[in-house]
């Protein structure tokens, strides 16, 4: 029974903690000391393979045609819509006034006879007109958040035309070097306090983004199927980060095969449900901009594929945690049965799953979060309001990303179980020498009967090699 396993240290009493950062003091990881039999072991490595396989291989096949992103570039150049962003500087900001529009429309909606028109002196920093002031309209509100002499902002550029001069419209202000810090001071703490692993985890957001940029992103624009241009980048992705991250290991590819599943069915629901839903991806205004530049297809196309990436991160943090869940529980109970260690890894897996939901729930309500403030002042019957394209777009994320998460679970805890339920366990014994726990011949312990402390296998191999110095 589940309830049989003793899952505490047997020198502090503590529990022990069944996720994938617990390290011991000797640098091993809970479950290192598992050793899985031969035909489990090929059977999970085949199959990780053949999923890492799948998903080179339909990559390949989903690749766009050369120059897809060239192409548009070049119909939206043709079309007059490309404006170019240069940096400036403030320099003074002077308050005019000028004629209401309805832009500047009242609460009770009537339309004030003057309206506040502030315009902005800066000087341009880069490109030709480098040096030359300029001055240029702002938005009221930008103007009232506040800007300074000697912000940083970015303008855009009208080249002159038959009949029209250059023009300089406001942008928005420039971002570049304070972003530049936040990543770098993430990137610095992240590789300080994790380490290698901290800077595998980075290479792998790096690859993430080479994968989006190059394959997904101009897949999709060139008319590609979304879902499978979205399950097929994302596997390729986690096929990947899943083992620069945590290592070659067994535990890594039971992951592996829980994420992959995962993928898929959030890729099914997400087509089945936004084709249900009717969400054409118009939510915004940039999305309505994109609507004109490419097709409404490709602009459902990218709701679908919004929805499977977002859920990657949740599925990668799940199916870790469960398969060293299994193979820690493995590890403390030898004599645990398949069903066993399924009941016990699900034990871990609810806790975690309840945590993640309401996350994820967070998460997607901070991203809508002036939509709902919107809604709150509009005062709208609450079925209109989650009819609504822009929170009907982010309940559909919410929804299918925690029930794939809640169906990733069972299935990570099944297949990395599996792995395992013949599985022996080996710890050093007293004298240095290795003593194996076969769980046919030691059925599982009861709470009167602490388990061995494990030491892992760097402390075995430090063990051997004192006992082969002295008995040479």
């Amino acid at each position: 029974m589940a309830s049989d396993l003793d899952l505490t240290d047997s020198h502090s009493g503590s529990e022990k903690h069944l996720g994938h950062g617990h390290v011991r003091p000797d640098g091993s990881r809970p479950g290192d000391d598992v050793r899985v039999g031969a035909t489990a072991r090929r059977v999970v490595v085949v199959l990780a393979l053949l999923c890492a396989l799948g998903s080179a291989v339909g990559v390949a096949l989903l690749w766009p045609p050369a120059g897809t992103l060239t192409t548009l570039r070049e119909q939206v150049a043709s079309g007059g819509s490309v404006v170019t962003d240069v940096e400036a500087r403030a320099e003074s900001l002077q308050q005019q006034t000028c004629p209401g529009t309805s832009l500047d429309r009242l609460p009770d909606g009537t339309i004030p006879a003057s309206a506040s028109c502030p315009i902005l002196t800066a000087t341009v920093l880069q490109g030709p007109s480098k040096g030359q002031q300029v001055q240029v309209p702002v938005p009221a509100q930008v103007a009232e958040g506040g800007i300074t002499p000697g912000d940083r902002v970015d303008l855009g550029y009208f080249p002159p035309t038959p009949g029209y001069d250059a023009t300089w419209q406001w942008v928005d202000f420039s971002r570049t070097r304070p972003l530049g810090l936040a990543v770098g001071a993430f990137a610095l703490l992240t590789v300080l306090v994790a380490r290698k692993r901290g800077l595998a985890a980075l290479g792998g957001m790096v690859l993430a983004g080479a994968v989006l940029a190059f394959f997904m992103i101009p897949a999709l624009l060139a008319g590609k199927p979304p879902l499978l241009v979205s399950v097929t980048g994302c596997t390729a992705i986690m096929s990947v980060v899943l083992y620069l991250t945590h290592g070659f290991s067994l535990r890594t590819a039971a992951a592996h095969l829980g994420t992959v599943s995962g993928l898929v069915l959030v890729g099914v629901a997400a087509h089945v449900a936004v084709g249900a839903t009717h969400l054409q991806g118009l939510s915004d205004e940039d999305s309505a901009y994109l609507g004109q530049l490419t097709s409404m297809a490709t602009l459902r196309g990218l709701v679908v594929a919004g929805i499977v990436l977002a859920g990657v991160g949740v599925l990668n943090d799940v199916t870790i945690t469960q398969a060293s869940a299994v193979w820690e529980v493995r590890e403390h109970a030898p004599g645990a049965s398949f069903t066993t260690l399924v009941r016990s890894g699900m034990r871990v897996g609810r806790d975690h799953l309840a945590s993640t939901v309401y996350t994820v729930a967070f998460a997607y309500a901070g991203a809508a979060l002036p939509v709902l403030v919107i809604l709150a002042v509009t005062d709208p019957r609450w079925i209109d309001a989650v009819s609504s394209s822009a929170l009907a777009e982010e309940i559909v994320r919410t929804a299918i990303g925690g029930a794939c998460v809640a169906l990733s679970v069972p299935i990570t805890t099944a297949v990395a179980a599996a792995a395992v339920a013949s599985a022996s366990v080996q710890r050093p014994a007293a004298g240095g020498a290795p003593e194996s726990h076969d769980h046919a011949a030691h059925p599982v312990r009861d709470h009167g009967t602490p388990p061995p402390s494990p030491l892992g296998r760097r402390a075995q191999r430090a063990a051997e090699q004192r006992a082969r110095r002295r008995h040479p």
